[in-house]
């Protein structure tokens, strides 16, 4: 039954407007374009250097989104430089999301939807749109599409997915003892490492009180995730990487680092090396979330006290 309610709630949220009402208004780019003008869809990924992993991820979500918006001209670009600077060393060549949208507006696209596969609205979507803010003179029109968790219905759908998930793996295998899964996130220096507490709360709101939220660089860390464990008297503990690959950091800091310090406490650990993105439903949330772009516009605060300022409701 609780699988059926979620297919639904996915199945919904494709046409829903869940942003709107907050800091979006309803706004057909589209529908906007004139003749001879073009648009496009820029997906724009961390990159990996582990080919595996990138083809069950990063491949796999381009892929879709080429397929859902077949009338949009499809680019990809990736932010971390020492990444693109490793895949070039192998005759691999991966833009940044500034030069992917340079050659673009090169080519004549007027209208951008830019779509990251970030997990948080942390330093890298940060980054993003100042690359985007850059360039935006060049464009008729450039819109930045939000990660996978951005609004209160995104975490909860993942908190959804990501529980129901685990938790039928574990009960197919038939464990004597039950089984904890800890989700192991990246982390940020900065104040969007609450989203992680939020995702650990939400995820234990949902029921699922054997999933734990920890960072590898970011807080809740490892500590706070041990705490958990001992008060909740795990015994059996999967890892899994809370990002969209399973690349070096999975293989070496949760699969290596994080996988000795619980052994070392005493816990049968195993891991799953399984990124998000390999997850068909977190796929679709991304998909979501450039349909929603394509349909409305962010409305920033200065035009909000604008229109307060001139005594009416900001549209």
């Amino acid at each position: 039954m609780k699988t059926s309610l979620l297919s639904l709630f996915l199945a919904v949220s494709l046409f829903c407007t869940a942003h709107e009402g907050g800091n979006f208004v309803p706004s057909d780019m589209l529908a906007s374009i004139k003749p001879g003008e073009k648009a496009a869809l820029l997906m724009v990924h961390f990159g990996t250097t582990h080919d595996d992993t990138r083809a069950q991820t990063i491949d796999a979500v381009n892929v879709k989104a080429r397929n859902t918006f077949p009338e949009l001209e499809f680019r990809e670009a990736y932010t971390s430089r020492i990444i693109i600077r490793r895949l070039k060393a192998r005759g691999v060549n991966k833009p940044t999301p500034l030069d992917a949208l340079l050659q673009l507006r090169g080519e004549g696209y007027t209208h951008i939807i830019v779509q990251s596969t970030n997990i948080i609205d942390g330093v890298e979507m940060e980054s993003l749109r100042r690359d985007v803010e850059s360039v935006s003179p060049f464009f008729k029109e450039i819109r930045v599409g939000t990660p996978l968790l951005y609004s209160v219905e995104d975490s909860e759908k993942v908190a959804d997915i990501l529980g129901q998930r685990f938790n039928a793996r574990a009960q197919n295998a038939k464990k004597k003892d039950k089984e904890h899964f800890v989700l192991v996130g990246h982390g940020t220096y900065t104040p969007s490492t609450a989203t992680y507490c939020q995702m650990d709360y939400m995820l234990k709101a949902a029921g699922f009180s054997n999933f734990h939220v920890g960072t590898i660089e970011g807080y809740p860390a490892f500590e706070n995730m041990l705490a958990q464990l001992k008060t909740a008297k795990a015994k059996n503990v999967t890892l899994i990487p809370f990002m969209f690959v399973a690349g070096d950091h999975a293989k070496n800091d949760i699969a290596g680092e994080w996988k000795e310090q619980l052994e070392k406490e005493g816990y049968t650990v195993r891991t799953l090396l399984e990124g998000l993105g390999q997850v068909p439903e977190i796929q679709e949330i991304f998909i979501d979330h450039i349909r929603f772009g394509l349909k409305h516009r962010i409305l920033n605060i200065m035009e909000k006290k604008k229109a307060y300022a001139a005594g009416k409701e900001p549209e």
